[in-house]
């Protein structure tokens, strides 16, 4: 938060009694911007560190003269000492203005030069502020970068978790990816965020493909952490042979409501767990307040929601004895699935007037427009279309796709 004019306390060593009644009144005149400033003299050295250690100060202006010439640069080190964060501004005599550099290379932040008619004085309020500003840009920036550290740090947790290889069942091809928002506020330069998306594919023991995609509610680092608890749920869970779909989001379920991380403040998290057949070329699958797959049939490039287009399921994290429907949608010959978060279809231009989002019309006629070209493009296509839709802004939430083919 910035220093105001008027909340400011300055100290002031200064050596000369005849200067300090006209230079309080400098210091003190209200301006249209701002109030007096609160200056307090100091007659001794000792009453300057005394002081400094008893109250607090935004900004201390001290004589390099002051209490004498030989202990100035004394007085001067054991106030930054005392208060290494205050903007310390020198007035130096014209004559010595040589030795204001050992002041500079050991923290000074601003320095006057003291004329024989005083007309420096009309500068000492300026010089003061700006070296208030300038550390306060300083600490801006420090704890920006730290926040933008422990962003990144939580962000590569998250990315830690999504598969690096997904193997897949002769006859389909899959492909994923995962993408965070941007958020352009942390030091003026976009930061890549840590989110609440999340997908996984694996194998399971009887040779049928599982497919999940999650979204925790919220943004940032309680979204990610979430996905990261929910994550560890279902790794311990995999394991065992979910085919019923609806039992193994029911038992997801029960233990995320438990999850104080994850239901606090009114979080939840969207999920949708598919098991595929590779046999009988079905998805048998269970959707937790999740937006629906969308299918396509390559040969005529139909593609469409596989059940109402209203996501089913109350989300997870929610009521612990939720129950789950058991969906099974047939995976046709030459055709794609696509299971997505509502990242991708929520993208909107900031821009333009009226709120309008890709959507899943939007999607449609992406996958429409790529279905000669291979998953990969087609994936790639779906990421591309969105961004533009934005007007090059980028999504503004999470975005985790899925996509499969039969081959």
């Amino acid at each position: 938060m910035s220093i105001e004019w008027n909340a400011m306390r300055i100290l002031v060593g200064w050596d000369d009694p005849s200067e300090t009644d006209l230079l309080g009144t400098y210091l003190g005149l209200e301006g249209e911007d701002h109030a007096p400033a609160e200056v307090h003299f100091c007659e001794t050295a000792d009453e300057a560190v005394e002081a400094a250690r008893s109250q607090r100060w935004d900004a201390i202006l001290l004589a390099t003269t002051f209490p004498d010439e030989q202990s100035g640069f004394d007085l001067f080190s054991q106030l930054k000492r005392e208060l290494p964060d205050v903007p310390m501004v020198g007035a130096v005599p014209h004559s010595d203005v040589y030795k204001i550099a050992r002041y500079l290379t050991n923290g000074l932040r601003g320095y006057l030069i003291r004329d024989p008619g005083g007309d420096f004085m009309f500068l000492v309020r300026g010089v003061i502020e700006a070296a208030v500003r300038a550390i306060e840009a300083e600490r801006e920036r420090f704890i920006a970068e730290k926040l933008r550290e422990e962003v990144e740090a939580v962000r590569k947790l998250q990315e830690s978790i999504t598969p690096n290889a997904m193997q897949c069942p002769d006859g389909y091809e899959v492909e994923a990816r995962y993408e965070s928002s941007q958020l352009k506020v942390i030091g003026g330069r976009p930061v890549t965020m840590a989110g609440g998306d999340y997908y996984d594919v694996f194998p399971l023991p009887d040779g049928k493909l599982a497919l999940i995609v999650g979204d925790a509610s919220g943004h940032g680092m309680k979204a990610c952490m979430s996905i990261m608890t929910m994550h560890t749920l279902i790794r311990l869970l995999r394991e065992n042979r979910f085919n019923d779909t609806a039992e193994f989001v029911e038992r997801v379920n029960r233990n995320l409501c438990q999850q104080s991380i994850v239901n606090d403040d009114g979080g939840f998290i969207t999920l949708i767990y598919g098991v595929l057949d590779p046999v009988n070329h079905e998805l048998t699958w269970t959707s937790a307040g999740h937006p629906v797959p969308l299918l396509q049939r390559l040969d005529n490039g139909e593609v469409g929601p596989v059940a109402d287009d209203e996501a089913p399921g109350l989300p997870l994290g929610i009521i612990d004895d939720a129950e789950y429907t058991v969906h099974k949608t047939s995976i046709p010959e030459h055709s794609r699935l696509l299971l997505y978060t509502d990242g991708l279809i929520e993208c909107f231009d900031v821009d333009t007037q009226e709120h309008h989002e890709f959507g899943v019309p939007g999607l449609c006629n992406t996958m429409r427009d790529s279905r000669d070209l291979e998953l990969k493009g087609t994936l790639q296509s779906l990421f591309d279309a969105t961004l533009a839709f934005t007007g090059g802004q980028g999504r503004h939430d999470d975005t985790s796709v899925v996509l499969l083919e039969r081959t």
